[in-house]
């Protein structure tokens, strides 16, 4: 840019135009042509009513302001990137981070989910265990139940059955003794027909 300004300077504020340095000579071979044209004279300069200096002052000060204006923009521009970079890297270490809980979390699940399996499986073996014993336990409440029901079913045939037993083996007894049959047997009548003539 500032060689352009350098050159515009050559043109419209000669006094300000810095030459450039001299380069090596090159030899170049020009080779002329053979039609020539009428040589029309320098070319006419451009005069907008002012002079070339009130001119070189507005453009070389439009230059400078698209310089300035260019310059800001490279700097906002930069400012911006170095934010954006900024917020990029801050993002990136956020998923990071993010992603690192994430897979603490994912394996924490996965340990209590396994754990909940094992507890479960051991709670279907316990409740299989549990069940096959209670159902031990209740075929033999239904056997000792059956029994019950026959005791209680004959209770009263088996005592009166028992009572006789005892009566015969005490006849016997007295018998044995010396006691005479006939006396033991009205006794006997007489004790099992008083009841009957009392109920009527």
């Amino acid at each position: 840019m500032a060689s352009q300004k350098n050159r515009m300077q050559k043109f419209y504020n000669p006094k300000l135009y810095k030459a450039p340095p001299a380069e090596a000579p090159v030899f170049v071979q020009v080779r002329s042509h053979v039609q020539h044209k009428a040589d029309p004279g320098p070319a006419p300069e451009a005069n907008f009513g002012g002079s070339k200096t009130e001119e070189s002052g507005g453009v070389i000060a439009m230059m400078d302001g698209l310089v300035m204006e260019i310059d800001k923009e490279m700097t906002e521009a930069e400012t911006n990137e170095k934010d954006g970079q900024g917020d990029y890297e801050q993002m990136m270490s956020d998923s990071a981070e993010k992603r690192a809980d994430d897979s603490k979390s994912l394996a924490d699940r996965e340990a209590a989910k396994a754990n909940g399996e094992a507890d479960l499986q051991q709670h279907t073996d316990d409740n299989a265990a549990t069940s096959k014993t209670l159902g031990a336990t209740m075929q033999v409440i239904s056997s000792l139940h059956g029994e019950c029901d026959w005791l209680i079913q004959y209770y009263v045939a088996r005592k009166e059955a028992r009572d006789s037993e005892i009566d015969a083996m005490g006849h016997a007894k007295a018998i044995l003794k010396g006691a005479d049959f006939e006396e033991l047997l009205q006794t006997e009548l007489q004790t099992k027909v008083k009841p009957l003539l009392s109920r009527k």
